[in-house]
């Protein structure tokens, strides 16, 4: 390797201000790791001394994290520091064929502002009426993927018929 490649760093975001590509990556890999682990924020948060917000700041880059604080996140998690890193170019053996892991479109929207302000309404709803909630966006869901099959055409037509007894 030559040494001017040893000392290339990763370029600077294309805008001043915007979260460097691996703060974005590292704070999603917290995300997901935490979903996956069934812990809450709030629980990840108390776990390690700081507030939930700023571990939202954190999985949604807007705070860089400190390779302490990312100790303390993984002992928490039960998982290596180096996951939070997996998927990042560069990062194993085959450096040329490392591609940045996909990103979970459920995540980003879990983390949003628009995703948390759904998930505190239905939070408050009774459970019963949650799950009602639930089996509606499910069934919305799926008339809507079905709607794509068949095209937009016949999409607006007429739609197919609802079983009221998930209400």
């Amino acid at each position: 390797m030559k040494r001017r490649d040893m000392l290339r760093t990763a370029r600077k975001p294309a805008v001043e201000g915007e979260p460097h590509a691996v703060d974005r990556h590292v704070g999603r890999q917290i995300a997901t790791v935490r979903v996956q682990s069934d812990v809450s924020q709030g629980q990840l948060a108390r776990a390690i001394g700081i507030s939930f917000q700023q571990l939202q700041k954190y999985e949604n880059a807007r705070n860089r994290v400190s390779a302490s604080m990312l100790y303390e996140i993984a002992t928490s998690l039960g998982v290596p520091v180096s996951r939070f890193f997996e998927g990042l170019p560069g990062n194993d053996s085959s450096r040329d064929q490392a591609q940045p892991l996909p990103v979970d479109e459920r995540l980003e929207f879990i983390a949003s502002a628009e995703g948390r302000r759904l998930i505190e309404g239905l939070m408050n709803l009774p459970q019963r009426v949650r799950g009602r909630v639930s089996s509606l966006i499910a069934m919305l869901g799926e008339e809507l993927a079905l709607a794509d099959k068949k095209g937009e055409g016949e999409a607006a037509g007429e739609a197919a018929p609802v079983d009221r007894r998930a209400f």
